[in-house]
């Protein structure tokens, strides 16, 4: 039976997608191709006739799941008053909920320990640095400073260190410390930003 074109976009986009969540909930390691195919009643052959390596799909499942985050990101942004826009942006990255749900969260905080552990030259630490380098300059209109290159500076050392501090927030598990432990980071990061 021939499938129709769309058919095999649309499977692909499935599989992308999935990856996308369990990477971000268990690392690379954690997403087995053939765990993968079977927990969306696929075949573990069909993935090759998507994607040449796993590699492959790292690259697009976390591209897939940094947009994503973004669409959270920029509706808090988008409903920020004016001038609030750094306030929601740190409100929605330390979120509890977004603390507390990994699979859906932030792919940077998610799998940033496990990328530097690959090669420099591996597609998926390329598709890391791609991914930073264009959220700094997409949310760096929002930061205050002198010149771009000062709020794309602000950016970049914004988003590492709350990345840093959800990773941490996600070790503690005291539910309690977690939610001090991002009001506290909440305050630091405004006042480090605005200040």
């Amino acid at each position: 039976m021939r499938y129709p074109a769309e058919h095999k976009q649309h499977t692909r986009e499935r599989i992308v997608r999935a990856a996308a969540r369990r990477i971000r909930s268990r690392g690379s390691q954690g997403a087995a191709i053939g765990d993968l195919m079977r927990d969306l009643h696929l075949t573990h052959g069909g993935f090759y006739r998507h994607f040449d390596s796993k590699n492959d799909l790292l690259v697009e499942a976390f591209e897939e799941g940094h947009g994503e985050f973004l669409q959270r990101v920029a509706s808090a942004l988008q409903h920020a008053p004016k001038g609030g826009e750094v306030k929601a942006l740190i409100d929605v990255y330390l979120d509890i909920e977004h603390c507390d749900n990994a699979a859906d969260g932030c792919p940077v905080a998610a799998l940033a320990t496990e990328l530097a552990r690959h090669s420099p030259r591996s597609q998926a630490r390329l598709a890391f640095e791609r991914v930073l380098k264009a959220r700094a300059t997409e949310l760096a209109k929002y930061m205050p400073g002198a010149n771009e290159e000062e709020r794309v500076r602000k950016t970049r050392m914004l988003m590492s260190g709350m990345a840093g501090t959800l990773t941490v927030a996600r070790v503690l598990t005291d539910r309690k410390l977690r939610e001090r432990f991002l009001d506290d980071a909440k305050k630091f990061y405004f006042d480090a930003v605005t200040g």
